[in-house]
């Protein structure tokens, strides 16, 4: 048995932070109804390029075409179209979520509100329901109403302002962080809740903020000491105090970390510099920050003299943690990565064979439970006859009738 495999979650979610929170909870065993405004979708369905029975366009070429950024956001997840903003749809989505354990939405704070479907709408028909809200702000506090996506987080949050280099402008990280992470605090606590739901009978309402996400991964640093000695809290690719960080060799760059005294006598053994043992500059943790440009530029001026694979070999002899900066390319070529089952190929739910890309896959190994290879992403209400026929009870006539309206 799967570690969700009897637990249903209907969601109500966009863009990439629901999305990706339903996607976790898919990979864990749980069933996951996506539900979708009907003849539009998830608005990332809109993004090029599209992959499907002709292979991978920039724009769509067939009805089963689907936008690869969503098929990355939404393996192992069924759609169903259903408007919320008509009476039956709501008493549709109600009765669903009766049948239900978890309620996931990322829209704006107040959207399902206003649809007649927040917590206390659901946990009226559904007492022991999990209801998670994801947001920019979180649902209350003076920024709850501002529209936010990652970029504004990043900003408000200060991420920006601790990353990048010390003499250039505050820099966005490359990725949605807090897109990706916010989810990952998401689901703890939904486990946390179903775990108390199993105990009390008890459901909750969990308010889940971007923000509050970032700031506290951001203030796990020290920046307050920083901010108090004047030390700038960008540092690039280095840290604030230590020889860690970024070189370059012949012909690529690497990254060492010295972060113990034990490491940086062995950095001294690698270079061959006992020496820097007896200097007053280096020998102590406090006299090397003092003197950190100083003792970045000696250490350089060795690597560069080596190849990577050189420089590598000999930091790697001495048990320096040291590691390649590689690209892109090269991890998406790792036949690591593939063998661990964290890239996979990218599958489409309506063909048979994957399609070119890759997603990516659970980063944990269940010895237990080895999670199962998922379904490809969707098309849009692809599930429609399946969930309404066994959860609503309804037939084909009356989906078809339902579909005529505009509701489904």
């Amino acid at each position: 048995m799967l570690p969700l495999q009897d637990i249903r979650v209907l969601g109500v979610t966009v863009f990439l932070a629901g999305p990706f929170l339903s996607m976790n909870l898919a990979r864990l065993g749980a069933e996951v109804i996506k539900v979708e405004v009907p003849g539009r979708g998830d608005p990332v369905r809109g993004n090029g390029p599209f992959a499907g029975p002709q292979g991978i366009h920039p724009t769509r070429q067939t009805e089963q075409d689907i936008s690869t950024r969503f098929m990355k956001r939404t393996q192992g997840v069924k759609s169903v179209t259903l408007n919320l903003k008509h009476p039956e749809g709501r008493r549709m989505f109600l009765e669903l979520a009766k049948q239900s354990d978890i309620v996931l939405e990322n829209l704006a704070p107040g959207s399902m509100r206003r649809l007649g479907l927040a917590y206390d709408d659901v946990a009226a028909v559904n007492p022991g329901i999990i209801y998670c809200s994801i947001s920019g702000y979180g649902q209350t506090g003076p920024y709850a109403t501002q529209p936010a996506h990652d970029p504004q987080i990043q900003g408000m949050s200060g991420l920006m302002d601790i990353n990048g280099d010390p003499d250039g402008p505050p820099t966005r990280v490359g990725i949605y962080v807090s897109d990706l992470v916010t989810p990952m605090f998401a689901s703890t606590a939904i486990l946390a809740a179903l775990r108390h739901k199993e105990r009390t009978g008890q459901g909750q309402y969990l308010d889940v903020s971007m923000m509050d996400t970032l700031a506290t991964l951001m203030f796990m640093e020290p920046l307050e000491e920083a901010m108090e000695q004047g030390l700038p809290l960008r540092s690039g690719n280095n840290s604030r105090g230590g020889p860690t960080g970024l070189y370059h060799t012949k012909d690529a760059d690497i990254i060492i970390t010295v972060a113990s005294e034990e490491q940086w006598r062995k950095l001294c053994q690698a270079l061959k510099v006992p020496e820097w043992l007896e200097d007053a500059r280096f020998a102590q943790s406090h006299t090397r920050q003092t003197h950190l440009d100083a003792l970045r530029q000696d250490i350089q001026q060795r690597l560069g003299q080596c190849s990577r694979a050189e420089a590598l070999e000999r930091l790697t002899k001495a048990d320096v943690p040291c590691a390649a900066v590689r690209t892109a390319a090269e991890v998406m070529a790792d036949e690591h990565l593939y063998q661990r089952g964290t890239l996979q190929p990218m599958r489409h739910a309506a063909l048979t064979e994957p399609v070119p890309g890759v997603v990516p896959g659970f980063p944990v190994r269940f010895s237990g439970t080895p999670l199962p290879e998922l379904p490809g992403a969707p098309t849009l209400g692809m599930h429609n006859q399946e969930i309404y026929r066994t959860l609503l009870g309804l037939g084909a006539e009356q989906i078809h009738q339902l579909q005529q309206q505009g509701i489904v």
